[in-house]
């Protein structure tokens, strides 16, 4: 008796070379760098217009900043033993290592002399510094650098600034140098006290406490202005930086 045999015909797909993609993995491949590169340019124009706007607003408050802060450098005032410490930086990430240098700077300032009063703007600097001296922290802010900030801001800095006790207040901020790079600045603030004990301050006219006092809260006021703006254009450099590279890769 014959058997019966039966065929069975498979469907061979073609497979490509191990390591080698298919021309639908190219294509998608290629939509999805196009993709990226628009969102890439998208933000940043979008960095570049808030650089733009973060930079005309430095101008002002770097005028009304450094004259204020040209009495204390033009005379030399006490350090004094009580030092307060005042951290300027922001919320926002994705603008390099900016913050991560304010807390290398007063991590190295701990090292040196520990801080024993420190007030720290925005919650980058209070995570980079609470394991280092976060027993220091004698108020934070937050919601920093979501918006452009104000002078009513700084006035809300400096007031909690003066309801403590402290010789000089030292704040640190990182001051814009140009497009592509700023440096970390720490400028010393005498208290009333000190000011008052300098025989220099009363060369120009004869002022009383109630006038040194005025000055120093309107100073003060000023010279944390004039660092939150010079931060503000710092980081918006940076991040401006940090989408123009990306773009530029996907170029080459």
């Amino acid at each position: 008796m014959a058997t019966t045999w039966l065929r069975t015909t498979m469907s061979v797909k073609p497979s490509s070379a191990r390591g080698m993609a298919t021309l639908k993995d190219i294509e998608t491949r290629l939509k999805s760098v196009t993709n990226i590169k628009k969102i890439t340019s998208s933000m940043k124009m979008v960095s570049a217009a808030k650089f733009t706007r973060a930079e005309r607003a430095l101008k002002p408050a770097r005028v009304y900043g450094t004259g204020a802060a040209s009495l204390y450098e033009k005379n030399e005032f006490a350090d004094g033993e009580d030092k307060l410490y005042v951290a300027i930086s922001s919320d926002r990430g994705l603008c390099g290592g900016i913050h991560s240098g304010m807390g290398r700077k007063f991590k190295a300032l701990h090292a040196e002399s520990p801080i024993k009063k420190a007030i720290v703007v925005g919650d980058k600097a209070k995570l980079i510094l609470v394991k280092t001296m976060g027993d220091a922290y004698l108020a934070t802010f937050n919601n920093v650098g979501r918006k452009q900030s104000s002078f009513t801001d700084a006035i809300a800095i400096a007031e909690e600034i003066l309801s403590h006790d402290f010789d000089s207040a030292d704040i640190a901020y990182n001051s814009f140098v140009n497009v592509v790079s700023y440096k970390p600045t720490i400028k010393p603030t005498p208290s009333a006290g000190n000011i008052e004990s300098n025989d220099a301050v009363y060369t120009y006219d004869e002022v009383d406490s109630e006038v040194i006092r005025c000055f120093q809260e309107f100073s003060l006021a000023n010279i944390i202005h004039h660092a939150l703006k010079e931060q503000e254009a710092s980081e918006q450099s940076s991040r401006m930086k940090l989408w123009r590279t990306p773009q530029e890769t996907q170029v080459r």
